[in-house]
């Protein structure tokens, strides 16, 4: 949006004790801001906030005011491109992206929402590029223990590509936010990280969806994360090496 900037602020003071997450969400998006706010493993708060100057320096004035609030810093970044604001650092479970070479190559990318794993096959891979958007075609749940499979299968093979934890974003609790079509969530794993979505553009039998990575500090323009770190995240193989060629 035209003259609107970013800064990232950090809230230190008796805020882990005083529920400031959902008041700074319900007040930035009633004056127009889009972004996020989290709390931090110090006991601080941070918060990404786009929109117009005088309405972040509203916010970060009322913030200041909070009895609460022992100090607030801020500094400038870049736009990210967010289309709400949203509580970040709800944990949702885990996640893992295996590489799976069967009739067709492919990645599968799964999300653990109630105690099952929803998959996705994704035939390019996931990429860190905010501009590129991957296919990915919604298959059927597996189980938890599927997530350390590794091995030979059905003529082909598969390598755990990734894992790590995720959390939820956006302000549509999980799992409505995929029934509804439009899940966007934070990924922690060791090749894939920062915000993603996904964003469903068809149904039928097995739904398309696009998975984006979105434009935050972890986005990589230009790359291709899928060809860069081909190894397994657990034996460090590649599946070409697993499966003898």
């Amino acid at each position: 949006m035209n003259g609107s900037r970013a800064v990232r602020v950090s809230v230190a003071g008796s805020v882990s004790e005083y529920s400031l997450r959902e008041d700074v969400r319900e007040r930035a998006t009633g004056i127009g801001l889009r972004g996020w706010v989290r709390s931090t493993d110090e006991g601080t708060l941070s918060a990404h906030l786009e929109g117009a100057p005088t309405a972040i320096d509203d916010l970060i004035a009322w913030l200041g005011s909070v009895p609460e609030v022992a100090s607030v810093s801020e500094q400038t970044v870049r736009v990210e491109g967010h289309e709400q604001f949203a509580i970040r650092g709800v944990p949702a479970g885990v996640f893992v992206v295996q590489e799976h070479q069967a009739t067709a190559h492919h990645f599968d990318f799964r999300l653990e929402v109630d105690g099952v794993m929803r998959s996705w096959a994704v035939p390019k891979g996931p990429s860190m590029d905010p501009t590129v958007k991957r296919l990915a075609v919604e298959v059927e749940d597996h189980s938890l223990g599927h997530n350390e499979f590794e091995g030979l299968a059905g003529g082909g093979g598969v390598i755990i590509w990734d894992r790590g934890s995720y959390e939820q974003g956006g302000r549509v609790p999980w799992p409505e936010a995929l029934e509804r079509g439009h899940a966007v969530f934070v990924l922690h794993g060791e090749k894939l990280s920062g915000g993603f979505a996904l964003q469903r553009t068809g149904g039928g039998a097995k739904p398309q969806w696009l998975l984006i990575k979105r434009r935050d500090e972890q986005a990589r323009r230009g790359s291709d994360v899928a060809a860069e770190r081909p190894e397994s995240v657990h034996s460090g193989r590649t599946l070409d090496e697993l499966l003898g060629r």
